[in-house]
């Protein structure tokens, strides 16, 4: 197979291969603007694909060939504000990160500084295994990671322009059986609430829920649904639109009958508005969740959600990243964890026959 060279790329986009260069460093030297289309680019071409292109420091053989002796593995949340060990759902992944390692004698060293001229600088890879990457991770950050050689894996993230392991919950089928569910007790009104963009987990979630309706000729929200681009997911900024909604479908009816709401952060939130709203929940419309946090069986009522072994998915990353050291040649995996539907009181049947027309 040809290469790709940094020449090829630089032609692609009328720069200067000194500019590819410095784009591709990780060093600085160009815009932002140019330092994303450079990305960009090089994985459009295949650049990072092609094996050791991109490779400043290879595996040490001792680090492939054993794993021997206490040595640390880094653990990456760069968003710490939504992304910590307080988290109901991140907290819970990093503990199952923790428990694997602990069982296995390894070290964990937490690095939630997203800049990554700073993070090369608390970098020993001497006593570095490999790197688990949590939640929402910048490109460029991912991209000195590759550029290192280090063993990465991510949890509930995928990089389009980074070639890496994957562990998410299986949240495409696991929304199916949800919705699957709610057809099945005679909802044919179903609305998405969400951001479909925000992340792979939230988009696959979207997806299994129109796969369903559209199973059952049921009507499918617009992609341009307000309600399905709901500002600002971590911190519960859409309130004020979700209101306006409401307020809208009580008047203009037939409201939906259930609400499937890409987590449980956003369920409890928008149970709160439909209670303000004077909206009964099941009665008037059932709701439904994802995740099972511990606060979605504390609501009142307790929140019918999709429970994320979200303890498993940080020990199988665990496992996978060792697999990877071990057997660096094997091809990347996108492993899917199943996750169980639990059924709460914030899901019936439509009241009444007259409440479905």
């Amino acid at each position: 197979m040809k290469r790709i060279t940094m020449q090829q790329i630089a032609d692609h986009l009328g720069l200067s291969k000194f500019a590819v260069s410095k784009a591709l460093s990780g060093k600085g030297g160009v815009s932002e603007a140019t330092k994303k289309r450079v990305i960009q680019a090089a994985s459009e071409l295949g650049y990072f694909g092609q094996k050791s292109a991109y490779v400043k420091n290879q595996i040490p053989a001792e680090r492939k060939a054993s794993i021997h002796g206490k040595r640390s593995v880094l653990v990456l949340m760069p968003n710490t504000r939504f992304q910590n060990k307080e988290s109901l759902y991140w907290g819970k992944i990093l503990e199952g990160i923790s428990e694997e390692l602990d069982v296995r004698q390894l070290g964990m060293i937490i690095v939630s500084d997203s800049r990554s001229e700073d993070f090369l600088h608390v970098l020993n890879l001497e006593g570095i295994l490999g790197m688990i990457g949590v939640g929402q991770i910048e490109s460029s950050l991912l991209l000195e990671v590759h550029r290192l050689g280090l063993p990465l894996i991510l949890v509930d993230h995928e990089d389009a322009l980074i070639p890496t392991d994957t562990v998410f919950a299986n949240n495409r089928d696991s929304m199916s059986r949800l919705c699957t569910h709610l057809v099945g007790l005679g909802h044919t009104r179903l609305h998405f609430l969400g951001d479909i963009q925000f992340s792979s987990s939230f988009h696959d979630r979207w997806i299994g829920f129109r796969e369903v309706l559209e199973l059952n000729g049921l009507t499918v929200p617009d992609r341009q649904d307000p309600m399905l681009r709901l500002r600002g997911v971590e911190i519960g900024e859409y309130g004020s639109d979700v209101k306006e909604w409401i307020a809208a479908q009580k008047r203009n009816k037939p409201m939906p009958s259930a609400l499937v709401c890409a987590n449980d952060s956003i369920a409890l939130h928008v149970r709160q508005l439909l209670k303000e709203a004077d909206i009964e929940v099941p009665a008037g419309m059932a709701i439904t969740g994802f995740d099972n946090i511990d606060d979605a069986y504390r609501s009142d009522p307790p929140i019918t959600t999709v429970d994320v072994p979200k303890q498993a998915m940080g020990h199988r990353a665990v496992k996978r990243l060792l697999e990877r050291i071990s057997n660096p040649e094997q091809p990347y995996e996108k492993i899917l964890v199943c996750a169980e539907l639990v059924h709460r009181d914030s899901t019936a049947a439509p009241v009444s026959a007259d409440a479905q027309k």
